[in-house]
């Protein structure tokens, strides 16, 4: 209807004035009255050009008329079907109200619908301005990272190169030392004889001359009177051999001590120092995924360097109030459960690995923080027949001749999570050994081998209910690791020939094989209990 109540019939052009666009998803009208606004879910992408007048394409208008003013969207008003034109309307243009301004016309028209598009406007706001904080705040954790590992980076290198001339200047000067000694060693073995043959030399020069002296004397002294000198003379003389002379060695004899030093050293130490080391701006390896486990938490890592072949991979981890990562794992798989984990506790966890032929490790993985809200699994504590560690998920059974079945201190196994018993130590097997859940404790039992219950015997055998089933695993040996999975089939009742209202369907594996059965119950059980049982000393279960 028009705005002075004039009508028109069906199908019939009456007015070419400007009239607001109705939105064809619902009665809200909007207006662009020149303001420059973008309507909201319009136009994706495209701009409102205010000085240009332009507004797109914009609640059904392909474009704007070329009466229409800018920023202004015009629609040609068709009569409602049903009503009848009114007399000498049909074809004659009506008078048009006096023209109002802009934001004359945005107070005038439906002001709880620009309330509203406001408070939409609003919201799209705060949204938009978190989403931007968000951004903002992994930029800033971006560039902490590049800053905090090149810091540590520079730290590491000159560490690593002081300890290194260090290193080398000591096994340098502790080289030098080793040479002057047998230096000192080869000159002293050598020189000893030449010293003992010149202190020979030096007796037999001395003798000579006071041999010399004496028969100067007794020559002097002529023939007569000086007899008896000469006698004394001569016979001293023939007792000194005047003929015989102490050999001297040869020069080309005698060592001549020089220093082969290879300079080749030099090209080999220059040519190995300088492939010394390296900068990664990557790590080849990353934690790709923490799974929390009651007690213990899942560590998956990937390989993201194809150029790197990776023979081993080593993990660490840490509580995030200390400042020391410890190896929990050094092997070939890519996942491995972390234990010995505390609930609500953050916990650091970190990854490097070891290329094919290679002594060194790679880079660290960037540091991924996990923590585990799941109750750990635990062993009922003061039972006779089992010792427990002070964790209580390891049990032993002990020589007690005390027998029956040890349960879990509560139910904490939750049917969508995974169960594992891991066997480190075996004694000798019994058909009657059994590990296993159960709905409720029953004391009295010397087996989980009963109603309201699913287990498996150390050798291989598997019970539902007490009854044992047709379908065998492998027997449990040191090592083998044992786990249920167990998932919730139907609520409600069943068929109650089969003996349950509340079926579960139950997956044991071991030793890479598996059964698959249904366990029914008499009642829902929103948790279970976990259990064994072994009339033998020397088993030891982990349960994680």
């Amino acid at each position: 209807m028009s705005q002075d109540g004039g009508s028109t019939p069906q199908g019939e052009v009456t007015n070419l004035s400007p009239t607001p666009c109705v939105s064809e998803r619902s009665t809200e009208v909007r207006r662009y009255l020149g303001t420059g606004t973008r309507p909201r879910g319009h136009g994706g992408g495209r701009r409102w050009d205010r000085e240009a007048g332009r507004a797109g394409s914009r609640c059904g208008c392909q474009s704007s008329p070329p009466w229409g003013g800018a920023g202004r969207c015009f629609r040609l008003r068709v009569v409602e079907p049903g009503r009848s034109p009114a007399p000498g309307t049909v074809g004659k243009p009506r008078p048009q109200p006096p023209a109002a301004r802009p934001d004359e016309r945005a107070m005038e028209l439906e002001p709880e619908l620009l309330l509203q598009e406001a408070r939409e406007n609003v919201e799209a706001a705060q949204s938009y301005r978190r989403e931007l904080g968000q951004r903002l705040q992994g930029l800033r954790e971006a560039r902490r990272q590049i800053k905090e590992s090149a810091s540590q980076t520079r730290d590491v290198l000159k560490q690593h190169f002081n300890d290194l001339k260090g290193t080398l200047g000591k096994l340098l000067d502790e080289r030098l030392v080793t040479l002057l000694q047998e230096v000192d060693t080869i000159e002293q073995e050598t020189i000893k004889p030449l010293d003992d043959c010149q202190k020979l030399i030096e007796h037999g020069v001395n003798t000579a001359e006071d041999l010399v002296q004496e028969g100067e004397i007794a020559i002097l002294g002529g023939i007569g009177e000086q007899n008896e000198k000469l006698w004394n003379f001569t016979k001293k003389a023939s007792h000194i051999q005047l003929d015989s002379l102490p050999e001297v060695p040869l020069l080309v004899d005698v060592p001549c001590l020089s220093a082969q030093l290879d300079d080749s050293i030099l090209n080999i130490v220059k040519d190995h120092i300088f492939k010394h080391g390296m900068v990664a701006s990557r790590p080849p390896v990353q934690i790709e995924e923490l799974i929390e486990k009651p007690g213990g938490i899942i560590v998956r890592w990937c390989k993201v360097d194809d150029d790197f072949t990776a023979q081993d991979y080593r993990l660490q981890f840490r509580k995030c109030t200390s400042n020391h990562f410890e190896d929990v794992y050094v092997g070939s798989e890519t996942e491995f459960i972390v234990l010995h984990i505390d609930p609500n506790v953050d916990y650091q966890f970190r990854v490097c690995a070891r290329g094919d032929g290679r002594q060194e490790w790679s880079p660290w993985s960037v540091p991924q923080m996990g923590h585990s809200t799941l109750v750990p699994h635990e062993w009922t504590a003061g039972f006779e027949g089992y010792s427990l560690s002070s964790r209580r998920n390891i049990a032993l059974r002990n020589d007690s001749e005390s027998s029956g079945v040890l349960y879990s201190s509560a139910p904490t196994y939750f049917c969508g999570q995974t169960l594992t018993f891991r066997v480190e130590t075996v004694g000798q097997p019994d058909r009657r050994d059994s590990i296993g859940v159960c709905a409720e404790k029953q004391n009295g039992y010397d087996s989980l081998q009963r109603d309201q219950a699913v287990c498996i015997s150390t050798n291989g055998a598997v019970f539902v209910n007490g009854k044992e089933m047709t379908n065998q695993l492998p027997a449990v040996t040191s090592g083998s690791t044992v786990t249920f999975d167990i998932e919730a089939v139907t609520l409600g009742s069943t068929n109650n020939n089969e003996g349950g209202n509340f079926k579960l369907r139950v997956t044991i594996s071991s030793n890479n094989r598996e059964v698959v059965f249904d366990w029914l119950l008499e009642q829902s059980c929103g948790s279970l209990y976990f259990g064994c049982s072994f009339f033998y000393p020397g088993w030891k279960v982990l349960v994680f």
